[in-house]
């Protein structure tokens, strides 16, 4: 694998020499791209040494017949940043590139793990969290740091991870890459409208960024992906997209897309009911709505699904929440579902982030704590393939109930 291995200028970047080390152990092709501040701590030749390839020089160099950024970042499998500083991370989420590690971080279409490494007032400034929470929407991974001595004798939040953990996560985050290569999968995403009449509608909170994200993700492991969705977000790049309103139009979209599928995950908040009767016209004074349920979606998909197919579902709970997403597994006869608490801070509706809890019916329970909703993206996916490695699902056994979220 081709590694780049990005190290600017704080003083962890004395770790980033081992981080190259391990990587090159492990039997990859490194290149290590220095920012000019990251030479003021550490010499290029210790990394021209260890590495498999020799420090390019800057921004202006010819690398391999080409230019150096474009070439180093089209054919890299992974980059990694350790250290990542402030100052890298805001010019990363800018959009700036100025020097060769900025220029070959937008040149690439490869994983990129940043390390982050600072004192602990700049980890904690809003302005640094805002610019990581920028690159995490986009996909970028972060391996946080930890606590412990910084630089001028202080203690705290900003020590960059130990080198051993940086390499685990990086090579984690490579083995995953491309494993859903040749699966369909289908995402519903959003909050359905329900019509009142034609001015008014039943609908949630749901955004459609948790949806949107898993599609993005799953496309990025090399699915083909259908994202049916209800959500004015801009859709993800590489996916086909169904647009729908209602419960009705979702049904029938995942109906039509679902039997093809090798895995479907619905992350939409599917309205529970809907006016049983619309106005064809607005309707004037106050009115009185009688409610039906809507079709429940993940049950019909349980009881017509084919073998070997894995279906995830989703629960959205203020209150008991493992225990009633726990009875929804069960009830709804899927593989996965996931929980998370609406009412906590970060999470649910809306949010960038989000914090969950992940179900199995094997028995796999797993707590991911507040991240990106990328980052959430994949640790389910993460459970999709192992189900799909094992062969292990579900049987159709299920039976409809009310729908929890």
């Amino acid at each position: 694998m081709r590694i780049v291995l990005g190290v600017s200028g704080g003083i962890a970047a004395y770790k980033a020499v081992e981080v190259c080390r391990r990587l090159v152990d492990a039997g990859h092709e490194v290149t290590a791209v220095l920012t000019d501040a990251a030479r003021r701590f550490v010499g290029e030749a210790t990394f021209s040494a260890l590495a498999t390839h020799p420090v390019p020089e800057g921004l202006w160099q010819r690398w391999e017949g080409g230019i150096a950024h474009t070439r180093l970042g089209q054919r890299a499998d992974l980059v990694v940043v350790a250290p990542a500083t402030a100052d890298l991370l805001a010019r990363y989420a800018a959009g700036m590139a100025d020097d060769l590690l900025s220029a070959t971080l937008l040149a690439t279409r490869a994983p990129v793990v940043v390390c982050p490494a600072m004192h602990t007032e700049m980890w904690e400034h809003p302005a640094v969290a805002e610019n990581l929470a920028t690159l995490c929407r986009r996909g970028v991974h972060v391996v946080p740091p930890g606590s412990g001595r910084l630089a001028g004798g202080d203690e705290g939040v900003g020590r960059m991870a130990e080198p051993a953990t940086i390499v685990a996560a990086a090579l984690a985050l490579s083995a995953r890459h491309g494993d859903l290569g040749g699966t369909q999968v289908v995402v519903s995403a959003g909050g359905t409208r329900e019509a009142i009449d034609p001015v008014r509608v039943i609908t949630n909170r749901s955004s459609g960024k948790q949806g949107h994200a898993i599609a993005e993700a799953a496309a990025a492991r090399g699915a083909r992906v259908t994202l049916v969705t209800s959500s004015a977000l801009e859709p993800p790049a590489g996916v086909e997209v169904v647009h729908v309103e209602s419960a009705a139009d979702m049904h029938a979209a995942i109906a039509a897309a679902a039997p093809s599928a090798d895995v479907v995950v619905m992350a939409a908040a599917v309205a529970d009911w809907r006016p049983k009767a619309p106005a064809a016209q607005k309707t004037h004074g106050l009115p009185e709505l009688v409610l039906e349920p809507t079709p429940d979606i993940l049950a019909d998909l349980a009881s017509a699904r084919r073998p070997g197919q894995v279906l995830v579902g989703f629960a959205a709970e203020t209150e008991d929440v493992v225990a009633r997403a726990r009875r929804k597994l069960e009830r709804k006869g899927v593989d996965l579902v996931v929980v998370n608490d609406v009412s906590a801070p970060g999470a649910g509706f809306d949010h960038d982030t989000n914090e969950v809890t992940i179900l199995g019916a094997d028995g796999y329970v797993a707590a991911v704590p507040l991240t990106s909703k990328r980052q959430v993206a994949d640790a389910i996916l993460d459970q999709v393939v192992a189900r799909l490695r094992r062969g292990t699902t579900g049987s159709n056994d299920s039976k409809r109930d009310t729908k929890e979220g």
